[in-house]
């Protein structure tokens, strides 16, 4: 056991204040002269005194700590907005608590659970099944603020997001604006029936009445560089045509791009490329890629500012709110005009 800290107790003995006193200057009450609430601050921070917050989270019902989970902290564009979420939440006093799911359904409700448990005022949930979320609706049924990073609009739960359905249209439109008509598909969301990415390559293809070739639409199972470069492999393999490419993350998109290098295709003027995420690395590649932002700054600070409304809702939350924010296409090296 370690040797216990300096309480409360201390200080008034310290100071000659009573211990009553002592509590409401170290919480700033107006009760307590300014020039007294200083003398005791003074001596709690000579004495190195630490409040306890266990027991002030007791007396308050709030910990001041909110829950994040996030699929894949690999992801860049996910290691940018756990950075932001944390810098957003501390600003307005709260700790966060992260954890990551690993894309796995039955992880990420333990996380939940366990978040639950260790009293977290609320959560912050980047699902990694965008349509299986009875684990997440349960918390919102019991009146628990929980705000999805990914939002569906029928789930009865809170979520600020990217139209991640608007970007992948955005996405296929520009290359069939610019005269491609065999757009190949890399889109590792679907195995976890994650499909507005997919949905949206395809209303932009019927919009434009073009027919869809499906022997170019490859999901590799994962959304890595490697992953990419693999599925570019396995396209080339198939001997079929295509101008055009939209992998739905830069990641993958990236190793389509060295895939290309490594085998003398070039970009764009043989296979223009798309992504999703205008991540740092995909602005800066060989050929600077183009890409749908994904704007992680107004995302973070608009779910958190979301989530910390809900924790201060008195009796029952209000209803949900899904706000899905639309996207911009980022067109840089990566695409041209099919010749």
């Amino acid at each position: 056991m370690g040797k216990a800290g300096p309480r409360l107790k201390d200080i008034a003995e310290h100071t000659g204040f009573s211990v009553n006193t002592v509590s409401l200057a170290l919480r700033d009450s107006p009760r307590i002269p300014p020039e007294t609430r200083k003398k005791i601050r003074l001596a709690a921070d000579q004495l190195n005194y630490l409040p306890n917050q266990i027991a002030q989270s007791l007396v308050s019902r709030e910990t001041k700590s909110i829950g994040l989970i996030l699929t894949d902290l690999q992801n860049p564009v996910l290691t940018h907005v756990a950075q932001a979420i944390e810098t957003e939440l501390a600003k307005r006093g709260y700790a966060t608590l992260f954890a990551t799911s690993n894309n796995n359904l039955a992880e990420e409700a333990k996380m939940v659970e366990l978040f639950r448990q260790r009293r977290a005022d609320g959560m912050l949930i980047f699902p990694c099944s965008h349509r299986r979320l009875e684990h997440i609706k349960r918390l919102r049924d019991r009146n628990y603020p929980v705000v999805l990073l990914v939002g569906d609009p029928d789930a009865g739960i809170d979520a600020v997001s990217m139209d991640e359905r608007a970007g992948a249209y955005a996405a296929t439109r520009h290359l069939l604006d610019i005269g491609h008509r065999k757009i190949a598909l890399v889109d590792g969301a679907q195995t976890l029936g994650n499909t507005e990415k997919i949905e949206g390559y395809r209303q932009a293809h019927a919009d434009c009445g073009v027919e869809i070739d499906r022997s170019i639409e490859i999901d590799p199972t994962d959304h890595s560089v490697a992953a990419g470069y693999w599925a570019m492999a396995k396209l080339m393999a198939r001997n079929v045509r295509f101008s055009g490419l939209f992998a739905s993350n830069d990641s993958l998109a990236l190793g389509v791009l060295r895939y290309c290098t490594k085998h003398g295709i070039r970009v764009p003027e043989n296979l223009s490329i798309v992504g999703y995420d205008n991540i740092e690395f995909g602005e800066y590649a060989t050929t600077p890629l183009t890409s749908v932002d994904y704007d992680v700054e107004r995302v973070s600070s608009m779910a958190v500012e979301r989530v910390i409304g809900l924790i201060r809702s008195e009796d029952a939350l209000p209803a949900p709110n899904v706000l899905q924010i639309e996207p911009n296409l980022i067109v840089r090296q990566s695409t041209m005009p099919k010749a």
